[in-house]
């Protein structure tokens, strides 16, 4: 699952009333999901949003293994810090290389480029792109004001975003979205701080499952006597 959208099937919302991010402002944050198939394990993944230079960076992790092929993907977006629009997108096989798919903006100059592998293409900026992990995050902002269809460039194509009646997802209040090219769902929290609680992704193995990982407890110090009794 590469942040619930591959990005080559699908960048950034056109500007528009519809479509204008909510005023959740992101700022540094670390969560992680449990990635399921068919209800079994299937791997992790690791979210960090960092401000950085006056952009907001995410590094997304994902480690797929039981019942998939481990395998380690690393995403990283430069974000633009009010509308969350692509600034340059990153990703790669983890293994300390260079990055397989690398897309930059160059404002000054006009163009978008896209690199992958040894081969590189370059097209005129005429609007706003986001990538995989930054449409994810933007959805995260919309809140109960998001409008029924909208619609997101991504350097591979326009993707269009069908909002889901309200539901629950494990109790919690959340905001549903079904995206288009790709197919995948991608579930918000309803109230702030309006939290990725699930993706779905469809794959050749079958739909994977994303679920936000429960705040887990600390681990308790074991009490003076217990450690005494350890030592003897």
């Amino acid at each position: 699952m590469q942040a619930a959208l591959d990005s080559g099937a699908t960048g950034s919302p056109e500007r528009g009333p519809e479509a204008g991010p909510g005023p959740l402002r992101l700022g540094p944050e670390s969560f992680s999901l449990t990635l399921t198939l068919g209800g079994r394990y299937a791997g992790e993944q690791h979210w960090q949003l960092q401000p950085e230079r006056g952009a907001l960076v995410a590094r997304v992790q994902t480690d797929f293994g039981g019942v998939l092929p481990e395998i380690r993907r690393l995403q990283t977006s430069r974000l633009h810090l009010r509308h969350l629009t692509s600034l340059g997108y990153a990703e790669g096989d983890g293994r300390g290389g260079r990055a397989t798919f690398e897309t930059s903006f160059d404002r000054r100059a006009g163009l978008v480029t896209l690199r992958q592998g040894r081969d590189e293409a370059s097209a005129p900026l005429t609007t706003d792109y986001h990538d995989p992990v930054s449409l994810l995050l933007w959805l995260r902002t919309l809140g109960e004001g998001a409008p029924e269809r909208a619609h997101a460039q991504l350097t591979g194509g326009r993707v269009l975003i069908q909002r889901l009646p309200e539901s629950e997802i494990a109790g919690t209040p959340s905001l549903g979205y079904f995206l288009r090219p790709g197919n995948a769902y991608v579930y918000v929290e309803r109230d702030a701080p309006r939290r990725l609680l699930r993706l779905i992704q469809p794959t050749d193995f079958g739909p994977v499952e994303a679920n936000l990982d429960a705040q887990s407890a600390p681990a308790r110090r074991p009490e003076r006597s217990e450690r005494r009794r350890r030592r003897h």
